[in-house]
C-alpha cells in the first residue's frame, strides 16, 4: 500500500516545492480587504510580502475546512493508498480540527498535530519524508512524528513591534514604547502556542538573546532535521545573524538551510524577523 504525505501552507512550503517534494500541499486562505489568495499558490512570500509592506491593514488567514480535507482524502485514498497529514499547532488554527473531523470516514487517514507552524511545521515534514523513503508505514510514520514532535524548538528575533500592534496582540502605547527604545522581542513556540521568550535592546543583543536560548535549550541534534527563516524582502539580516552565531554550526554542516516566513507567521511578525529551528537532542526531552 501506497503512503501519501500532505502538510498545510503553514508550513510556509509552497505549491512549486510541494511538487518537487511529491508532497500534497493544503492551502490557507489569506485575504487583503476584497483580494482572497490561496497562500503559497497564488500568492508567495515574497508577493505577500510586498503587499503588507504596502497596505495599512493586515491580511486575514482563514483556516482549512473538512470538506477540502475530505474532498483530497477521497482522492488520495481511492487507489488504496494510506496518507500522513501534518498540519500547524491545534492551538493557531483549526485547521487540525478540520482534519481531524474529515479524517474519522477514512481509516487509512493519520493526522498529525505538529505543535508548530512555520519551519517548525516544515522540520516534521522534513523528517517524515526521510521515513517515507525507508519504507515505513503511515501508522509508524504517524506514530513516531507523535513521538519526537516535542523535541523541535522555534525560536525567532522581531525586528518590530508594528504588526503585533495592528494585531491585537499588544496595545499601541506598548508599541510606541518599544520602537523608541529599540525594543526587539524573541518569541518561540512552546506546547503549540506562541510566547514571549525574552526582549533586548538593539538588533545585536537580540542576536545574542536568540542564540542563548537556543544553547539553553540543550543544542541541537544535527542528526535531525533543522533549518532558518527570514520575513520580508531580503535574507540580509538573516545571512548576518548566521556569521554571528557561526559557533551553533561550525563543524556540524557547510550551511544552513534557509526559508522565507509566509503569511500565517509574518502577518504578525513583520518584516525583518529572523528564526531558527532544530530539534533538541533526545535526552532532553
Amino acid at each position: 500500500m501506497a503512503v501519501k504525505l500532505m502538510v498545510d501552507s503553514a508550513s510556509d512550503i509552497d505549491l512549486e516545492e510541494a511538487k518537487a517534494l511529491d508532497v500534497v500541499l493544503m492551502s490557507l486562505s489569506v485575504q487583503f480587504g476584497d483580494e482572497q489568495y490561496l497562500d503559497g499558490v497564488d500568492l508567495n512570500s515574497q508577493a505577500f510580502f510586498e503587499k503588507l509592506i504596502e497596505r495599512d491593514e493586515l491580511p486575514v488567514t482563514s483556516q482549512i475546512t473538512p470538506f477540502q480535507f475530505e474532498e483530497q482524502f477521497q482522492a488520495l485514498t481511492a487507489d488504496g493508498s494510506s496518507v500522513v497529514v501534518i498540519t500547524l499547532s491545534e492551538k493557531l488554527s483549526g485547521t487540525y480540527a478540520s482534519a481531524v473531523q474529515a479524517a474519522r470516514d477514512f481509516p487509512t487517514v493519520h493526522v498529525v498535530d505538529s505543535q508548530n507552524v512555520s519551519i517548525g511545521e516544515r522540520l516534521l515534514l522534513r523528517y517524515a519524508l526521510r521515513l517515507h523513503r525507508k519504507d515505513w508505514s503511515a501508522e509508524a510514520i504517524a506514530a513516531e512524528l507523535e513521538r519526537v514532535k516535542g523535541r523541535i524548538r522555534l525560536m525567532a528575533l522581531l525586528d518590530t513591534l508594528e504588526y503585533l500592534q495592528k494585531g491585537g496582540r499588544i496595545s499601541a502605547v506598548t508599541a510606541g514604547v518599544g520602537t523608541v527604545l529599540n525594543i526587539k522581542p524573541v518569541i518561540s513556540v512552546v506546547d503549540g502556542a506562541v510566547k514571549l521568550a525574552g526582549k533586548a535592546m538593539g538588533s545585536k543583543k537580540g542576536n545574542n538573546l536568540l542564540m542563548q536560548l537556543v544553547q539553553k535549550s540543550g543544542g541541537i541534534d544535527f542528526s535531525m532535521p533543522y533549518a532558518a527563516a527570514y520575513s520580508g524582502l531580503d535574507d540580509s539580516l538573516l545571512q548576518k545573524y548566521l556569521r554571528d552565531s557561526a559557533e551553533l554550526w561550525r563543524g556540524e554542516m557547510d550551511a544552513v538551510p534557509a526559508y522565507c516566513i509566509g503569511s500565517t507567521i509574518g502577518t504578525h511578525a513583520g518584516p525583518g524577523a529572523i528564526g531558527v529551528a532544530f530539534f533538541a537532542p533526545e535526552r532532553e526531552v
